[in-house]
């Protein structure tokens, strides 16, 4: 698996994410999994064959194999998913893409060579994630070029990353007042305020977010995420992570691996509320089908 996951990684690496949806970057990213999947399969299944023993037959065994082509059958889903929860935990050019938006609005690229100059070489230290250093050129660029908003989206990413907060919230009001549009930094506010404990502050980007993207899961993974874990209001939590988790799989998001993990973390805690049933009516309702005893 690892070695065919891999193979996922660097297809993944080679996809050009500028200026792509997420739903249409997760579907080249469904594609370079779906290539791996299938050999998973045929792999595992080889594997599994028990030639016969007898050594004094003279016959040759027959091998029978059998795969199941159909790329929605259970069977097939769990070579599928098991390289995608694989990618999820070790593939960094996944996470880095996932965690990047590359959609330019008027106000995003800088047409200033100098600037560009310099946001290039932040972009360079940030992918080593060396982020003193890749603050310092991010900030170098919007001081040339005070509108170039992807700057200020990765300035605010690099004080989140050091833990700086309250200067990544500062970053990206600027980004989102320069391109009120921008729906990265109104995703990246919402975990800086989050991180700070401002909830409602967290919700009310989350909100914002959600009347220009209806259909983003990071709003409903977001929320349910705020209104589970850190507000205790597991049934409404349940209930966005359970839209979210279908959201990210009819886009074929990787990220549905995340929500699976939410929704088994809430389970006990609604079991300790004797809330089991009403965890299973909010599956039902979200057309989930999970069996937890």
């Amino acid at each position: 698996m690892k070695e065919l996951s891999d193979n996922a990684c660097n297809c993944i690496d080679t996809i050009d994410s500028r200026n792509k949806s997420k739903s249409e970057f997760t579907k080249e990213v469904h594609k370079c999994i779906d290539d791996q999947a299938g050999a998973y399969q045929l792999g595992s299944q080889l594997m599994n064959i028990n030639l016969s023993d007898n050594k004094e037959s003279s016959k040759k065994d027959t091998i029978n194999i059998t795969i199941n082509t159909n790329k929605n059958s259970s069977d097939y889903l769990t070579y599928y998913n098991k390289i995608e929860s694989f990618l999820m935990e070790n593939c960094e050019a996944l996470k880095k893409k996932l965690g990047s938006n590359d959609i330019e609005n008027p106000n995003s690229v800088s047409d200033n060579p100098k600037s560009i100059k310099e946001y290039s070489k932040g972009l360079k230290y940030f992918k080593k994630e060396n982020y003193k250093t890749a603050l310092k050129y991010f900030e170098k660029a919007v001081k040339i070029d005070s509108v170039f908003t992807f700057a200020w989206d990765n300035i605010g990413l690099c004080q989140r990353r050091l833990e700086n907060f309250d200067a990544a919230i500062t970053a990206y009001k600027k980004s989102i007042e320069l391109d009120p549009l921008g729906i990265m930094p109104l995703q990246n506010i919402a975990i800086a305020y989050e991180y700070k404990k401002e909830y409602n502050n967290a919700i009310d980007a989350y909100n914002t977010l959600s009347q220009l993207d209806s259909f983003n899961p990071e709003v409903f993974y977001g929320l349910g995420r705020i209104q589970a874990f850190d507000l205790f209001e597991y049934e409404k939590g349940l209930d966005n992570i359970c839209k979210a988790y279908n959201l990210y799989l009819k886009q074929k998001s990787p990220y549905k691996t995340d929500a699976i993990k939410l929704i088994n973390m809430i389970y006990p805690e609604m079991k300790k509320l004797d809330k089991v049933d009403r965890f299973k009516e909010i599956l039902k309702e979200n057309d989930i089908n999970a069996n937890f005893e």
